[in-house]
């Protein structure tokens, strides 16, 4: 196969980053004496100068492209010695490694703004309960591989009591109508309108995974992710859902933008380390420019990701209300691992990243959920300027999932569960509710931050096992 059947989705897969060396990469293999090389022979000729550009400097060919793979010790970019002052929420309740991370953050040169919520554990550049806000920049590791992720809530005129009747059928429903993990998908899947949004064909990245976009479109994702019935306790009468004070059956998803979100993650936390070196500590903290063409792209793919896992959960409840029978009363849903553009307090604009925290801007409906026994909470944002308008995204792990798996067995997980009232299709030890800090005290530290209008309470929970999820149920 010639050389120009190759393309820049090709030269992503070995590292290029979309931009200047692709476009070069490209460009050179149009030359007359390299048309003959084979696919094969240009990747791996194209891999060589990026791993040895030094080897390539003197040969007028390719010495360009090999500059662009060449350190340039003039970008490397430090940290700020000092590190910024930043609100911490429930300070002792968060670990050492959290915090030195947050701390690593606050000492960026782009960085306005921080803060820490209840929830907070270490994660990879930004702790997951970060909140950084930057100037005119945007940083890939900031969101987060799930781009988007975010809970859904329906609210059904159905009592408490239909759920302890019909446990069975919701299970089955559970079961037939809702995919997850990287294998299961629908059969037909739904014919979205965020399918036809430009991007798709105007971004690389984004281009190559619209495919498995479409097969993925109203699944769900593996890990923490679950669909699942419960009850809704609204305890407050002013809660702007319209909702008198009582019990309801809720439906519950959290979810994200499935391979789409993690692929634009991947690919533009490569290009952003490319394009601003920094010290090994916070490597993956580094940013693109919003005034880059990188930046831009980026922004424009983070955007599309988001709106695509709003499409998944839509598509989620649709399905399930639809076998229901039922119309939902009422609809609230809000997302983490996303960055938003902003005025601070002090009137600067700012890119404010929430990686696992929640917008709670004044009057911001949003859910926070507990664990699989814990209850989570509907809320609604109180506007708290220290926190940078955020709160918790959940109650926040305890034990990474290695120690979960370490220290309890399937069966005491299964008995624990059946005592609490929990019926569960798939779920792992990961998942335990042990490994999960306890959401009350998460609550009680921020207070300030969001009212709490009610309570859903998971009954039915489905979640990703690796096909250990299979039940007497077939699918769709």
């Amino acid at each position: 196969m010639a050389t120009n059947k190759l393309r820049g989705n090709d030269l992503r897969k070995i590292g290029y980053p979309e931009g200047k060396a692709t476009n070069l990469a490209l460009y050179i293999l149009e030359d007359r004496q390299l048309k003959k090389l084979d696919k094969g022979s240009a990747l791996a000729l194209l891999q060589k100068i990026k791993e040895a550009p030094y080897s390539y400097l003197r040969d007028s060919l390719w010495r360009d492209l090999a500059q662009e793979f060449v350190p340039d010790p003039s970008r490397n970019v430090s940290l700020n010695p000092e590190v910024k002052d930043y609100r911490r929420y429930g300070d002792a309740f968060i670990e050492d490694g959290a915090r030195k991370q947050m701390d690593t953050a606050m000492q960026l040169p782009v960085t306005l703004d921080g803060a820490l919520m209840p929830d907070a554990h270490q994660g990879y550049g930004l702790p997951i309960g970060g909140v950084l806000a930057v100037d005119n920049a945007v940083i890939p590791y900031g969101v987060g591989m799930d781009i988007g992720c975010r809970m859904a809530l329906s609210v059904f005129d159905l009592p408490r009591n239909y759920l302890e009747q019909h446990t069975q059928e919701l299970k089955k429903l559970l079961h037939n109508h809702t995919r997850f993990g990287s294998k299961e998908t629908f059969k037909n899947p739904v014919d979205d309108p965020i399918l036809t949004r430009p991007e798709f064909k105007e971004i690389g990245v984004v281009r190559s995974k619209r495919e498995a976009a479409i097969n993925q479109l109203g699944s769900s994702g593996s890990g923490n992710h679950f669909v699942e019935w419960g009850v809704v306790d609204i305890t407050t009468e002013k809660n702007d859902l319209d909702l008198p004070v009582g019990q309801y059956l809720g439906l519950l998803s959290h979810s994200g933008s499935r391979g789409l979100g993690a692929a634009i993650a991947q690919h533009y936390t490569k290009v952003a380390i490319s394009k601003c070196p920094l010290p090994q500590e916070a490597r993956y903290l580094a940013w693109l420019g919003l005034d880059t063409q990188e930046g831009q792209e980026y922004w424009r793919a983070m955007n599309l990701a988001g709106d695509y896992a709003s499409a998944c959960h839509h598509d989620i409840h649709r399905r399930l209300s639809n076998v229901l029978g039922e119309k939902p009363l009422v609809k609230v849903e809000n997302h983490h691992n996303f960055a938003w553009r902003e005025t601070l307090a002090d009137g600067r604009e700012a890119i404010v990243h929430r990686k696992g925290a929640t917008p709670a801007g004044k009057g911001v409906l949003g859910i926070i959920p507990g664990s699989m026994t814990a209850p989570g909470f509907i809320v609604r944002g109180r506007g708290e300027q220290g926190s940078i308008q955020s709160a918790s995204h959940g109650a926040g792990r305890r034990m990474s999932r290695t120690q979960a798996k370490q220290s309890t067995t399937e069966g005491e997980l299964r008995r624990y569960l059946r005592d609490q009232g929990v019926e569960l299709i798939g779920g792992g030890l990961d998942e335990a509710p042990m490994a999960y800090k306890d959401i009350h005290q998460v609550m009680a530290h921020q207070r300030d931050l969001v009212d709490v209008l009610g309570s859903f309470t998971p009954r039915i929970v489905r979640m990703d096992a690796g096909g250990a999820g299979k039940s007497k149920y077939g699918g769709e």
